[in-house]
């Protein structure tokens, strides 16, 4: 085999991808496994990360570079899943330490470090998110349900597509009931008894927030008077200007008097979780502009008290 000294990564070309090589690359670029074993040893200036898989630096890698060191090593029809394919999704959730892969049944994938791999004969449909394979939200969340044990932990994982706006339980009970129904039995007891309408409701409010270049605001809060009469419960509250959106479907104790609200000043967007599935676009628009006319009125005279009892 012909040998080269090149370093450069850019003599590469198209080979390298974020800053990671294949041990394929390097035999296509004429470099031998020995040379490449000398540019990643020590004081060399390459990492090896994964067995003939290299970065064209030596410094630590990111958690990006892992990943498509992980799928690089894996190859072709690898898919991520796990804590990162929820944070690629947008969903704000601490990543573990290790990489999870979905990898095709008909493979025996070795061992890495740091990297856990299922194999499986259902591999998902991947989504391309920022030039990595990912797979869908409802299968990451299940795909690390399925290895806890304990009740809490997993309705909390489970809920997350919910909270999120990404799946509703229909999807979330397709996919376990398609997948591996090893380790499925705690997770379907825990999905039915979630309440998947209103934590889906919240899910679609935060995209439609998404759309908007408003700040975050506080989340269940019970509006009060400066006597402390509560006034109603808003979803959502922005505690500077006095607004309130609210978009649960069920009126009740909790809801707003429209004449004590009148009264105070307070702006209230109202909508429902319907219009938030189906018109997105045109609820971000709407609270967009209740903002504002918010802003551009006197603060009323409320407060608001968190879920804590503290009053903001």
């Amino acid at each position: 085999m012909t040998t080269t000294t090149s370093t450069d990564s850019l003599a590469f070309g198209d080979l390298v991808s974020h800053g990671v090589l294949h041990r394929r690359h390097l035999r296509v670029a004429g470099i031998s496994d020995r040379r490449a074993a000398q540019l990643s040893g020590p004081g060399g200036p390459w990492r090896q990360v994964y067995s003939g898989v290299y970065l064209v630096h030596d410094k630590p890698p990111s958690r990006e570079e892992l990943l498509h060191a992980a799928v690089a090593r894996y190859g072709p029809g690898t898919v991520v899943t796990g804590t990162d394919a929820l944070c690629a999704h947008g969903i704000s959730h601490p990543r573990t330490a290790e990489i999870h892969l979905l990898v095709p049944h008909n493979r025996r994938p070795a061992n890495e470090p740091s990297v856990i791999t299922y194999r499986t004969a259902r591999m998902p449909e991947a989504i391309l998110i920022d030039g990595l394979p990912y797979a869908s939200a409802a299968r990451a969340a299940l795909d690390l349900a399925r290895r806890e044990n304990d009740p809490d932990e997993i309705a909390r994982l489970v809920s997350l597509p919910l909270y999120w706006g990404l799946a509703d339980r229909a999807e979330l009970t397709r996919e376990l009931d398609n997948g591996n129904q090893r380790g499925s039995a705690a997770v379907r007891t825990v999905l039915r008894s979630l309440d998947d309408q209103e934590t889906f409701a919240h899910g679609q409010a935060l995209r439609v927030l998404q759309r908007t270049p408003l700040p975050t605001p506080q989340w269940n809060v019970a509006v009060c008077d400066r006597r402390g009469r509560r006034l109603g419960t808003a979803d959502a509250w922005w505690d500077e200007i006095g607004l309130a959106w609210r978009y649960r479907t069920a009126a009740g104790p909790e809801d707003f008097s429209h004449l004590a609200l009148a009264a105070t000043g307070t702006v209230l967007f109202r909508c429902t979780p319907r219009q938030l599935r189906d018109s997105p676009e045109e609820m971000s628009t709407e609270l967009l502009n209740a903002y504002r006319h918010a802003a551009r009125t006197p603060r009323p005279k409320v407060r608001a008290v968190y879920k804590t009892g503290n009053a903001a």
